[in-house]
């Protein structure tokens, strides 16, 4: 894979993450029972800088959970895995019965992800909603599924990769594009 451009640096993932931040208060009319769950990996601390940037603007603490999905994806049997998956299962501070659960990931591709992680979260409750969030929306959709808050979308080509990097994990906060080379 050959990077093509950096899509979105480190400012620009502030700016729309403040903005999906402004978004969800004004399309919930406010964060009341509500709950951030992130994907893993990328998705848990996209879901935590929501959850303090909504405190900055409510000044209510927003609890975040976290989602491992591995075992719930469709396509675990056709991944090349040297070991067993390591699972580590879901980690909710709340109870999600009746609240409003916004999954939040860092790419919405085909959808696949998305699915796995409603069935690994209808398995831990029965939340009153399912909202999603997510820093970049791709397309090339699989599945019926569609992202409440999107933070850019980046229309892609089947050949192209978008990578996501995160301070936390990757040192680094950007978006770039990647070709795959022939």
């Amino acid at each position: 894979m050959t990077q093509k451009a950096v899509l979105l640096d480190e400012q620009a993932i502030r700016r729309a993450l403040t903005r999906i931040a402004h978004e969800m208060i004004e399309q919930n009319k406010g964060i009341d029972k509500f709950v951030l769950v992130g994907i893993r990996t990328r998705g848990i601390y996209l879901a935590k800088r929501l959850a303090e940037r909504i405190e900055q603007i409510e000044g209510k603490t927003l609890p975040v959970g976290e989602l491992d999905i591995t075992l719930y994806r469709d396509d675990l049997s056709t991944k090349t895995i040297d070991k067993e998956p390591l699972v580590k299962g879901a980690d909710l501070p709340v109870d999600i019965t009746d609240k409003k659960v916004i999954l939040v990931d860092d790419v919405l591709y085909t959808g696949r992800t998305v699915r796995a992680a409603m069935d690994a979260l209808i398995d831990c409750g029965r939340p009153a909603a399912i909202q999603l969030a997510v820093l970049v929306d791709r397309g090339h959709r699989e599945l019926p599924i569609r992202a409440d808050y999107v933070g850019k979308n980046i229309p892609t080509a089947n050949s192209e990769r978008i990578v996501v990097e995160l301070i936390e994990v990757d040192h680094i906060d950007q978006v770039t594009i990647h070709e795959k080379t022939k």
